[in-house]
């Protein structure tokens, strides 16, 4: 997966083509230095205002910490010998705030002696001051999921929350905030040649115009800032809590930090794709701040060999479908209901919240599937009786091999004996699903009941195929190789089912494999 999104990724950073490194004059670009030098004295200025564009120097209000005399590159200074500064305050936010407003953060570090606001002419240098801002408050989607007993009409959801979805709609956008935030000042002093920078750093590396210099590279962190320690941010608060850090920060590691951060390939995907992007990156922070290294490791190596037994499971499969030439000893019925099955599944998991590489790999699944009804009938498109007039009419028929050996005889016999428990069931378990479980709509019932029905009792489809063993007293007809990695990943799916985000049909579906 890794290796896949980075060849991607690649692909869509490729952008425009750099520019020449050489002067109007044609002569090669020198390279240029950082326009503080190691161990410059430095003043650091933070201000916050809801204005993007900062000019409010006069008023105390708006700055939340000043601190003199920091020594740029310093890696032993600070409480704790790190080099490391923190301030704590409060900041009180307006009623446009409160409100789903914009609240912005402004950074300035000057040199020792001299003042951000270029207004007091004898205090300010350009060259002396590097300035950087952002947006600390972030909008997030709540989605508000409208489920209710679809006969009696009541549900156990808060009542406040059924009437923001009637004013707002089922997706309501809310600013949150975050209480903690690093600054990061990069200490390197690379001379970097104007055009030349690699992505996605050239996005944070600032050339002055005139001297070709650069500034020393300001970077907010917020890397560890896990999503589910947002809060929204609405009436009741006057106030909000606010922890700033400033840190030195070592080349490789911003470089690291830069590349996880970056975005801009995945901009055609929509901002769905982001928010989920979000919380699966947040269950990888969580693993590494929280996980025993030997696990994390240990589940690190069962990922890569569960990539690969599905691959090769799929791959085998295949291969076996595609050489086979007679259908004896094997169930059609069964790849009819597989492809069922299947469909269930992805239209289960799409109308519920499920990671992406769930998602793909049913979707491969069903694909798969399909195609198996291909070698299993002779599938011939009708030109003659269309549908609708419009498009040509499929028609199934049974391959000779399949009618002239006795399985089909216990195929339709299995089924047969089959259907007299399974739609006995199915009956009561959508009256159980429609009578004590809460659902969106009717589709919904009808998905969740299904899918519901298939992992408590979707062992019993594998029943045909093992009459049809019974009878014929042979496993030789049996994909033997896709069966295995398929056992295999199911211990697998047991250990990861815990781990990543499904939902909890999904996981009994898992234990129940």
């Amino acid at each position: 997966r890794i290796f896949i999104i980075w060849a991607i990724s690649s692909w869509f950073r490729r952008g425009p083509a750099p520019q020449e490194q050489s002067s109007a004059g044609g002569t090669p670009r020198a390279p240029s230095r950082n326009l503080f030098p190691k161990d410059t004295l430095m003043d650091l200025y933070v201000y916050i205002s809801e204005h993007e564009h900062f000019t409010d120097f006069n008023v105390s209000s708006a700055l939340f910490w000043q601190k003199r005399d920091l020594v740029y590159g310093d890696w032993t200074s600070g409480e704790n010998a790190d080099g490391c500064y923190e301030h704590y305050g409060e900041v009180d936010i307006s009623q446009s705030v409160q409100q789903n407003g914009s609240i912005y953060i402004h950074v300035y570090f000057t040199k020792s002696g001299f003042h951000p606001d270029p207004r007091q002419k004898n205090l300010y240098r350009r060259l002396a001051t590097v300035h950087t801002s952002r947006m600390i408050n972030k909008y997030k989607r709540r989605r508000f999921q409208k489920t209710k007993n679809l006969l009696t009409g009541e549900t156990e959801a808060d009542p406040e929350m059924i009437k923001r979805a009637e004013d707002y709609g089922p997706v309501e956008v809310i600013s949150h905030w975050h209480p903690n935030l690093t600054i990061n000042m990069v200490d390197d002093h690379t001379p970097w040649v104007k055009g030349s920078v690699p992505p996605p750093l050239d996005q944070y590396v600032k050339f002055d115009a005139i001297s070709g210099d650069y500034y020393p590279i300001l970077y907010f962190n917020d890397y560890w800032n896990l999503q589910k320690d947002y809060f929204p941010i609405n009436e009741t608060l006057q106030r909000l809590p606010f922890r700033l850090s400033f840190c030195p920060l070592s080349l490789w590691r911003w470089q690291l930090y830069a590349a996880q951060s970056t975005k801009s390939p995945w901009n055609f995907l929509g901002e769905d794709f982001y928010e989920q992007s979000d919380e699966e990156q947040d269950s990888v922070k969580v693993a590494l701040l929280e996980t025993n290294p030997y696990l994390l490791a240990l589940t690190i190596v069962v990922s890569i060999v569960h990539s690969i037994f599905e691959f090769l499971a799929f791959k085998n499969d295949i291969q076996f479908w595609n050489s086979r030439q007679s259908l004896e000893g094997l169930s059609v019925r069964s790849v009819f209901f597989g492809v069922f099955q299947s469909l269930v599944v992805l239209l289960y998991i799409l109308d519920n919240e499920t990671n992406f590489v769930v998602q793909v790999s049913v979707f491969i699944g069903l694909l798969i599937d399909l195609w198996k009804i291909t070698k299993v009938m002779d599938v011939r498109l009708d030109r003659e009786n269309k549908v609708a007039r419009v498009f040509p009419r499929i028609t199934l028929k049974d391959k000779s091999t399949y009618i002239e050996s006795s399985t089909k005889v216990y195929d339709d016999m299995a089924f047969r004996y089959l259907s007299w428990i399974l739609f006995p069931l199915l009956g009561c378990y959508a009256v159980y699903s429609l009578l004590y479980l809460e659902h969106k709509g009717w589709y919904s019932w009808v998905l969740s009941m299904l899918y519901g029905f298939l992992l408590t009792f979707g062992f019993i489809t594998m029943t045909p195929q093992l009459f049809i063993n019974y009878k014929l007293k042979s496993v030789a007809h049996l994909p033997w190789r896709m069966l295995t990695y398929k056992a295999l990943n199911t211990f697998i799916d047991d250990l990861f089912a815990f781990v990543i985000k499904m939902p909890m049909m999904y996981r009994i579906g898992c234990l129940r494999d």
